[in-house]
Order: C-alpha cells, then sequence, then structure tokens
C-alpha cells in the first residue's frame, strides 16, 4: 500500500516539477517578448540563460529527465566504442561509391534508351 503512495506522490511531484519548466519556459518567452525594447540584450540574455538553465535542471530532476540523461550518458559511451574510419579508408570508400553510382546509372540511361527505342518501334508498326 504505501508502494502505490510513494508511486503517486513521485508522480504528482513529477507533475509540479513540469508545471515549473513550462513556466520558466514561458517566461523566457514572455519576458523577452515585454521587455524586448527596454532592456539591454546583454542583459536579457543572460536572463534567459539563467532561466533556461533552471528549466533544464527542473526537467531533469523528473522520472523522465533522468532516464532521457541516463540514455544521454549510455549513447555518449557507445560512440567512444566506435572505431572511425581513417581519412583515407573513407577518400577510397568515397571514390568506390562514386564509381558504382555511375556505373549504375549509365546502365540504367542505357536500358531506358533501349526500352524507349523499343516501345517507340512497337507503337510506330502498329
Amino acid at each position: 500500500m504505501s508502494a502505490i503512495h510513494t508511486e503517486s506522490s513521485k508522480s504528482s511531484l513529477d507533475g509540479l516539477k513540469w508545471v515549473i519548466t513550462v513556466l520558466l519556459l514561458v517566461a523566457i518567452i514572455a519576458g523577452n517578448y515585454i521587455y524586448g525594447e527596454s532592456v539591454h540584450i546583454i542583459a536579457r540574455i543572460l536572463i534567459c540563460l539563467v532561466l533556461a538553465a533552471l528549466a533544464i535542471f527542473s526537467a531533469a530532476m523528473t522520472e523522465k529527465g533522468k532516464t532521457f540523461i541516463e540514455f544521454a550518458t549510455d549513447a555518449r559511451s557507445e560512440v567512444r566504442k566506435v572505431v572511425w574510419p581513417t581519412r583515407q579508408e573513407t577518400v577510397q570508400t568515397t571514390l568506390i561509391i562514386l564509381a558504382v553510382s555511375t556505373i549504375v546509372g549509365l546502365i540504367l540511361w542505357g536500358l531506358d534508351g533501349i526500352f524507349v527505342r523499343v516501345i517507340e518501334y512497337i507503337t510506330t508498326a502498329i
């Protein structure tokens, strides 16, 4: 029974955190619109950055935010495991792809020309 109560309290706190996040983002947009001309640009940028950092922090404290941060951390560690090709390998692979694409394109162009001639011959002969 207490597990259900704990889960519902977490979800209600998550809801509150999401409301705070949305309100901070709305404050950024509204404040920038309302005080666009009267406040110096540097001050507006700093205020927007602080509010955006607070919004990100608030979103990161939710269950979905924690899940996203864990996913991003795992993705970064997986990207570090990738063995990237050397410049020479990349150039060679690119040239092979260009050559094969050109050859296939020429073959399709030739087949198209043959089919056009055959259909032209059939339609004029009938």
